[in-house]
C-alpha cells in the first residue's frame, strides 16, 4: 500500500513549523497507524529538506547509528552510521519508535541530542562530529501498551521540549483520508467500518482487546469494496481475522461486535 497522506486536522504542521524555526526538537506521541510518519514526511517535503529515518527496534545497535570498522584489501576504514551522516549533512533526522531502542543505543543518541549537538567517534579516530546548523530531529513514541516499547529516560525526553499528541482522527476526517485512496462509491459502508474501527480502538485503549486497527485498515477495507468484495467479507478479512492471533475467545468477542454492526 502507498504511504498514508497526512491530513492536518489538528494543526500539527503549524506546531512543527514553530519548533523548526526555534530549533526545538519534536516528540510525536501516539499509537500506531495515526499518521505520525505521514506527518513527518509531509513536513520534510514542505521544507524541501532531506529526511533520514532510523526505525528503532530491539535489534537496533549502536553501529547502526554511529558506524562500523571494515577491512577492505588489508585497509581498515570506518563506515559512518545514519546518525553521524545526518549530523554531517545537516539533514532532518526522523527517529521512529525511539522508545523501542535499547539503553546503550539511547545513551549514544543522548550524547548527540544535547545542546552542543556533537558526538565523539570513539569507535574510530576519536573525532568530534558537530552537527550542521540545519540538523533537526523529530522522534516518535508509541504508548507503553504497545509491544516492545519502554519508558523513555527523563534525559532523553528533555531533548524534545516540543511534544505533539497524535490520536486517531475524528470519524469525518478519517473518511476524508480514505477518500484519497478509493472511488467514493461505498461511503456508507466505509462510515460503518470507521465506526467499527473506533469501537475496537476504544476497547484496545482500555485493554479489553489486544489490537487497535490503524488507518491502513480502514483504507484497505475501502479498497476491497472497490474491487467488488462485499462489506461483510471485507470486514472479516481486514478487521476480524487478525484477532485469532490471541485465541478463539478474543476472536469471538470481535466477531460479535462485527455481527452487531454488519449482520450475519
Amino acid at each position: 500500500m502507498e504511504e498514508i497522506q497526512y491530513l492536518d486536522w489538528n494543526n500539527s504542521i503549524q506546531i512543527l513549523n514553530k519548533a523548526y524555526e526555534t530549533d526545538l526538537f519534536v516528540l510525536i506521541i501516539g499509537p500506531k497507524g495515526t499518521g505520525k510518519t505521514a506527518l513527518v514526511r509531509d513536513f520534510a517535503k514542505n521544507k524541501n529538506v532531506n529526511l533520514v529515518t532510523i526505525n528503532f527496534s530491539l535489534r537496533t545497535r549502536e553501529s547502526h547509528l554511529i558506524g562500523t570498522k571494515t577491512l577492505t584489501d588489508g585497509t581498515v576504514s570506518f563506515d559512518e552510521g545514519v546518525l553521524i551522516k545526518s549530523m554531517r549533512d545537516g539533514d532532518m533526522l526522523y527517529l521512529d519508535e525511539i522508545n523501542a531502542a535499547e539503553a546503550d543505543v539511547l545513551l549514544r543518541l543522548d550524547e548527540a541530542l544535547d545542546d552542543r549537538r556533537q558526538i565523539g567517534l570513539k569507535e574510530s579516530t576519536g573525532e568530534v562530529i558537530k552537527a550542521k546548523e540545519s540538523w533537526f530531529v523529530i522522534a516518535t513514541i508509541n504508548p507503553l501498551t504497545h509491544s516492545g516499547t519502554k519508558e523513555l529516560p527523563p534525559q532523553i525526553l528533555s531533548r524534545f521540549p516540543v511534544r505533539i499528541r497524535l490520536e486517531y482522527p475524528p470519524e469525518n476526517i478519517e473518511l476524508e483520508i480514505i477518500k484519497k485512496y478509493v472511488s467514493g462509491k461505498h461511503e456508507s459502508e466505509i462510515i460503518q467500518a470507521i465506526k467499527l474501527a473506533n469501537t475496537l480502538r476504544q476497547a484496545a485503549a482500555v485493554e479489553e482487546l489486544f489490537y487497535s486497527p490503524s488507518l491502513r485498515e480502514t483504507i484497505a477495507f475501502g479498497k476491497l469494496l472497490d474491487k467488488g468484495m462485499s462489506a461483510k467479507e471485507a470486514v472479516k478479512f481486514v478487521f476480524g481475522n487478525v484477532y485469532t492471533q490471541w485465541g478463539n475467545i478474543e476472536y469471538q468477542k470481535v466477531s460479535d461486535i462485527i455481527t452487531s454492526m454488519f449482520g450475519d
